[in-house]
């Protein structure tokens, strides 16, 4: 039986970083800049690949471009093949040289003006010739990211159960309101007070948001979310011009036209320090050491 590679497989190979980088992207211009080649010849690589298949892979949407369903098929299949590949190059450059190569490090949008910066800067200060790729997103986008190898490090809150984790530690959490709040006065407040309260929140997809709604449950109520935002920045600027209150973590840069106001019944959530279920190169298992040690 012969085992070697089809003319189709042989022709496609060298152009599937190419393929994966355009489907991913959705953009032929964000892709050809991720893989640093002219547009134009990013365009012939696509048209190669579409040739070598004999199907029409992508379709033009507004501005950007999307698969078609044989594209869908297509990437679906090969994702995995390319990410592997690109973790098997990585470990094999990691190996020759351990103080050199590629992490990529995610982090929660609760964290980051400060903590992670400075940690990140004490990392590059012991090992100045490892890269770091930083991606900073909602704990559920971060563990989808690490789940299928985007994603080497990140640390989530919470960290979820199916992903190797270690904890660093608890992010407390406080109500927070605009300084003519009724509440903004109070030394602490039991979560019962605020039913009937208008609440700024993320949405429903996002860790805190269920925090919110099952702790209100557990009060006897229903919040009244009045807004749904998913960037924090803003969620805390709407509070603060007093359009409604929020539960919310202290924030890492100070924010003036805030108050916080502690609650009766503690409240916090686990902080953790992720990792894919492949193997780590030596650069990954150097950050993942320095933080578990740091924090």
């Amino acid at each position: 039986m012969d085992d070697s590679p089809s003319a189709q497989v042989e022709a496609l190979a060298p152009l599937l970083a190419a393929f994966d980088a355009a489907a991913d992207a959705g953009h032929i211009t964000r892709a050809a800049q991720r893989l640093g080649v002219p547009q134009s010849s990013l365009s012939r690589r696509l048209k190669a690949v579409e040739k070598t298949v004999g199907v029409q892979l992508f379709q033009p949407v507004g501005r950007g471009i999307a698969l078609t369903p044989a594209g869908r098929e297509l990437f679906g299949r090969t994702r995995d093949l390319v990410r592997a590949l690109d973790d098997a190059v990585s470990v094999v450059r990691s190996n020759a040289d351990p103080d050199s190569g590629l992490v990529r490090f995610g982090f929660p949008l609760t964290l980051g003006p400060v903590s992670i910066p400075a940690l990140l800067a004490d990392f590059h200060a012991a090992a100045p010739r490892i890269r770091l790729h930083l991606v900073q997103a909602h704990g559920e986008a971060l563990a989808d990211m690490v789940r299928d190898g985007r994603l080497d490090l990140a640390v989530m809150i919470p960290p979820p159960a199916d992903l190797p984790s270690i904890v660093l530690g608890r992010q407390a959490i406080h109500l927070y309101a605009a300084p003519a709040h009724p509440l903004a006065a109070r030394d602490a407040v039991d979560l019962t007070e605020l039913a009937g309260e208008s609440f700024i929140a993320n949405p429903p997809s996002y860790h805190l948001r269920r925090l919110l709604d099952s702790w209100c449950a557990e009060a006897g109520y229903v919040p009244e979310v009045v807004f749904e935002i998913t960037e924090f920045d803003t969620l805390r600027a709407l509070v603060a011009h007093g359009l409604g209150i929020a539960l919310l973590p202290e924030p890492e840069t100070p924010h003036p036209q805030l108050r916080r106001i502690p609650l009766r019944t503690g409240r916090s959530r686990e902080i953790g320090l992720a990792t894919g279920n492949h193997r780590p190169t030596p650069a990954v298992s150097r950050l993942h050491e320095f933080i578990a040690t740091r924090v």
